[in-house]
């Protein structure tokens, strides 16, 4: 097993190298790269993002960048030429601002050598260090991953046994109807119901629609802060807790009715093992076997990807809304530090789901396959 997880580490260095390399030519082969993106906010020809979180200085932090741009690449009022264009010293200032003076091959061998020491740079837009960014974001997306995945499992693992366990009955169906309306309404329209239900929107104003918390967070106490902060997080969590739910509780059912099924438990039975032991000695640890192991990646993916609609429905300012607002303003530091890093440890937490397959049951030993 030692062995195994070795080599899958010795993989994860071509593997990342690999994404990269493709990410990065394709991004770069796009159009409206960030030297265009400083050439139009110059120009006032830019179209602003339309995501955009009150107080939390990214407009500013634009501006600011696009003022410092203009000042070091000629007087300010080069700054609104418009339709006459721009002095070609002044375009060739901004390439070299962006680093954009080098050949493709050197800016990609000079970007993983920094990312190679986890320096990711300072983002275009913001002037801020793009850890600096990562970091400050990362409560926002972590609060809503870990609470949404535990609650996600909690809810689905039961129910998916109990409707395995009386499948056919009446309770299966009218939970798999839920299941069927869970799984067919996304997460973002269930969020913009709530809203519309209990935040104000029309209806009851109980919960409130923007930040973590209260701007009077920290003069409260300890209870009051932990109270405020589950007020902001219900519904956001609750609306990711209906879209996720639906199909971890039909792998649940179906995991349980495959093992229900064979011949292991029809011998238990046969030996007058009570239904519960043979249930919960025997089929549990089989059935859950995909499931448990399945739990890193499915908390990548709801941290890093499944949260980026409610972080907009809801103005919470997280990696979701960081990387969608870098996508936008074509701001690569961004862009491609996000994409190492959370590349590097999806890779490292796909390990890690190999090895609770083997501590859910030891029988598994990845150790004498071939990766």
């Amino acid at each position: 097993m030692y062995a195994y997880v070795v080599r899958r580490l010795a993989l994860i260095v071509p593997t990342l190298l690999g994404i990269m390399i493709i990410n990065f030519v394709v991004i770069q082969a796009a159009p409206g790269g960030p030297v265009e993106q400083m050439i139009a906010q110059i120009t006032g020809t830019a179209v602003e993002a339309t995501a955009r979180i009150s107080g939390g200085g990214g407009e500013g932090e634009i501006s600011s960048s696009v003022d410092r741009v203009a000042t070091t690449a000629g007087s300010s009022n080069n700054k609104y030429r418009g339709a006459q264009g721009l002095p070609p010293e002044m375009i060739a200032q901004i390439e070299r601002q962006f680093g954009f003076d080098k050949p493709m091959h050197e800016r990609f061998l000079l970007m993983i050598g920094n990312y190679a020491r986890f320096d990711f740079g300072q983002s275009f837009f913001r002037d801020r260090d793009v850890f600096d960014l990562v970091v400050e974001k990362m409560p926002v997306s972590i609060s809503l991953g870990i609470w949404t995945t535990l609650l996600v499992y909690l809810i689905s693992i039961p129910l998916g046994i109990r409707k395995a366990v009386r499948d056919g009955s009446r309770f299966d169906v009218m939970t798999s109807g839920v299941v069927i309306v869970g799984n067919a309404i996304p997460g973002f329209l269930f969020a913009i119901l709530l809203i519309v239900l209990f935040a104000g929107g029309r209806y009851f104003d109980w919960f409130p629609l923007r930040g973590l918390v209260s701007d009077n967070w920290s003069d409260l106490d300890t209870f009051s802060q932990v109270t405020d902060y589950f007020w902001h997080m219900a519904l956001p969590i609750i609306s990711m807790v209906i879209g996720g739910f639906a199909g971890l509780t039909m792998l649940t059912k179906n995991s349980f009715m495959e093992e229900i099924n064979k011949q292991y438990v029809v011998t238990a039975r046969s030996k007058g093992l009570m239904e519960n032991q043979v249930l919960y000695g025997h089929v549990f640890r089989n059935a859950m076997l995909i499931i448990i192991a399945g739990f890193p990646s499915a908390f990548i993916g709801i941290l890093f990807t499944g949260s980026l609609l409610t972080e907009i429905i809801f103005s919470l300012d997280g990696l979701g809304l960081l990387g969608f607002e870098a996508a936008i303003n074509r701001d690569y530091p961004v862009m491609f530090g996000t994409l190492y890093f959370f590349t590097l440890l999806g890779l490292i937490m796909g390990i890690v789901g190999d090895l609770m397959y083997h501590v859910v049951d030891p029988r598994i030993d990845f150790g004498s396959q071939e990766v």
